[in-house]
């Protein structure tokens, strides 16, 4: 008995498909083999197989659609949680720094008002204590001179030590606070301490400033002078320079600051080279002009020296003050 299928093409539409069965049969032991055949139409079995067939490779194919689209969820759920704890971090970091920056704008407004307190203490207390100790001497030293003019002597050498004593007292407090800051305001301080600067340095340094300025308020004031002062002191241990320039600017919008020395350049970012300012003192500068609202930048380069600007908004400052002081 063989069987077999073939698809066969009737002309009219997709074909047929047809199940032959074909027997080999005799009939009587005389007669000729014989072949029955029977032929079946089996197109709609074939049709349903394959739509069955078709209908599973589609349910495979939505099952494995399903499962990929189950695994993008669960990826995009990932990175959603992701960026949601990114930015949570973020948002952290951002609250830590504001809290250190305003750690740091605290520290040091309450280093300014202790340097206030002891630069008054000092000039109040101790330099008043020290000049009543000299005039005591100074009478002691008159009523010696008729009896022994050795206990003169010895009591002028005290005087001497005494007034140094004074100076070096004056000294200290003008450094901590010096008071032309806060009775005359920011130009003559720094015109005080540029030749102050000149004088120990022997540094060619003047002020161009113009002849008033807008009222500052006290910290603003402050943070203009710390940052000169702490620029100066970079230019005389570092920057071997022969010149120095500080130049204050009023416009309709801004008070500018700018100190421009001719000496060594230095790499602002890591501060690898012969030049090596105090990088404490430069993110000091930085802070205390970001304190009062200010902008601070900072430039280097060989053969250009160091230029420092410093900008801060007036938000009520009047028009620009025409003539200009150059103080040599």
């Amino acid at each position: 008995k063989k069987i077999c299928e073939l698809a066969m093409d009737n002309g009219i539409d997709d074909g047929i498909w047809v199940d032959l069965q074909g027997v080999r049969s005799t009939k009587g032991l005389s007669a000729e083999p014989l072949c029955q055949l029977a032929v079946s139409d089996i197109t709609a079995l074939k049709r349903a197989a394959e739509v069955q067939r078709r209908v599973e490779a589609l349910e495979a194919a939505n099952a494995a659609l399903k499962a990929e689209i189950s695994k993008r969820k669960a990826v995009e759920k990932a990175l959603r949680e992701s960026k949601e704890h990114q930015s949570n971090m973020l948002v952290k970091a951002l609250a830590m720094q504001e809290k250190l920056r305003n750690l740091s704008h605290q520290f040091l407004h309450a280093q300014e008002e202790e340097r206030r307190r002891i630069s008054l203490d000092l000039h109040d207390k101790v330099a008043q204590t020290l000049v009543a100790i000299n005039l005591h001497l100074a009478s002691l030293a008159r009523d010696a001179t008729a009896n022994n003019s050795q206990m003169s002597g010895k009591i002028l050498e005290t005087q001497d030590l005494v007034e140094q004593s004074v100076e070096n007292v004056h000294r200290f407090a003008r450094d901590l606070r010096p008071t032309v800051l806060d009775d005359l305001g920011l130009i003559p301080a720094l015109r005080a301490s540029i030749e102050d600067f000149s004088r120990e340095t022997k540094i060619s340094a003047n002020l161009t400033a113009p002849g008033d300025l807008p009222p500052l308020g006290n910290d603003p004031a402050v943070a203009f002078f710390r940052v000169a002062e702490a620029a100066l002191s970079n230019v005389a241990q570092h920057a071997e320079a022969t010149e120095v320039s500080l130049t204050l600017r009023q416009t309709d919008q801004q008070l500018q600051m700018e100190i421009r020395d001719n000496g060594k350049a230095f790499d602002i970012e890591d501060g690898n080279s012969g030049r090596k300012p105090n990088r404490l003192g430069l993110v000091g500068m930085r802070e205390r002009v970001e304190m009062v609202g200010g902008r601070f930048n900072i430039a280097s380069a060989p053969g250009k020296g160091t230029t420092i600007r410093v900008e801060l908004p007036l938000a009520k400052a009047g028009p620009p003050v025409p003539p200009d002081e150059d103080c040599s």
